[in-house]
């Protein structure tokens, strides 16, 4: 475990974006740093939409490498060159810390560098790359509902990462990007989500099929509009449904949506903290959209077997047409951010004492 700083001094951190997610999670943290004077250095790897949102935001940042390989032998020449490149960064930067969700980038270098390592963590399943990360890292901070004992490095704290950039503090609705769809607040819409199934976590796994997303269209349809969101390339029937908003806006569009359905946990949670009703579809669940289902009725949790799907789909029946659904969202979506805490504020405090914390 290394600290070359103590509480209260200024620090030369590295920030790792290996997912579009990252961006919004450590966005307002990297700001609130940078306004109490420490440096900080972002480095992103090119995946989807990432360096697009963190030009939107008005990032300068260094790319590590494109994440473009598919299963895990796929994927070696991109880790190879993401790690040399981390080399040379870290080399001329000299971090005093890197902070990532889990990335082995950061991890062997902060042990090679001797700085200090913080990874955030939120899913349970990512046991493969977690074993060659986690023996370099010096803390990981997961949610409170987290369902793995991670041992002594472990911190656990009473929220999710989603609440670090929708928390009210840190973001408003904006009804102006309803209008540039043709849409107003009062329209029923719904917004459906496809991811890759290409993380390292979701190796050999595959999502909804063909059919059950044509039912869920039909169904949804009926009711008002319908909007795609997708990692991978859209069938050609699903194609005038693709959402035309640009990534930065997507959070707005999820405030006003009147159901999300589909298989991306950080969506799902996302639109529980926004008051959004969602029906999230998967192999394996996580900890934080379970307690979203259990303790606040937000995020309805289904597999992907065939029974699984079918189940899903009646749950889309049932929610879309209760026409108090969105008022109902609210008031619990209200509930759930006064039961949790401020996370960006967390982080923030948690990094600048680190030095104190582990003295």
């Amino acid at each position: 475990m290394y600290c070359l700083r103590t509480s209260g001094e200024m620090m030369k951190i590295i920030v790792e974006i290996g997912h579009p997610a990252h961006v919004h999670h450590f966005k307002n943290m990297i700001w609130e740093l940078k306004k109490k004077g420490h440096e900080i250095l972002v480095c992103a790897v090119d995946k989807e939409v990432s360096l697009d949102l963190l030009d939107a935001y008005g990032f300068k940042y260094e790319v590590l490498g494109v994440n473009r390989g598919k299963g895990i032998i796929g994927k070696i020449p991109f880790f190879i060159e993401s790690e040399l490149k981390m080399f040379s960064i870290a080399r001329k930067f000299k971090p005093d810390m890197f902070i990532s969700r889990g990335s082995p980038f950061s991890a062997h270098m902060s042990r090679l560098f001797r700085s200090s390592s913080i990874s955030f963590n939120d899913t349970e399943h990512s046991t493969i790359v977690d074993s060659i990360v986690f023996p370099f890292m010096d803390a990981i901070l997961t949610p409170i509902c987290f369902k793995r004992d991670l041992g002594a490095k472990q911190i656990r704290y009473k929220g999710n990462h989603e609440l670090a950039y929708l928390h009210p503090d840190y973001f408003s609705p904006n009804p102006g990007t309803l209008q540039e769809i043709g849409l107003t607040e009062n329209d029923t819409f719904s917004v459906l989500r496809f991811v890759s199934w290409e993380a390292n976590h979701d190796v050999g796994q595959t999502g909804l099929t063909l059919e059950t997303k044509r039912e869920a269209i039909r169904i949804l349809k009926e009711y008002g509009r319908v909007m795609i969101t997708s990692e991978k390339p859209l069938d050609a029937e699903f194609e005038q449904y693709r959402v035309s908003v640009s990534p930065e806006k997507m959070h707005d569009l999820l405030y006003y949506a009147t159901l999300l359905y589909g298989e991306s946990a950080t969506m799902a949670s996302e639109c529980a903290i926004l008051g959004t009703h969602s029906i999230f579809c998967d192999f394996a669940g996580r900890g934080y959209t379970d307690e979203e289902e259990e303790k606040y009725d937000l995020v309805y949790n289904f597999k992907l077997d065939k029974g699984g799907q079918a189940s899903s789909i009646e749950k889309v029946s049932e929610l879309i047409r209760n026409p108090s659904l969105k008022e109902e969202g609210r008031k619990k979506g209200e509930y759930l951010v006064k039961d949790m805490i401020d996370v960006t504020a967390y982080m923030v405090d948690y990094v600048e004492n680190y030095g104190k914390l582990i003295e």
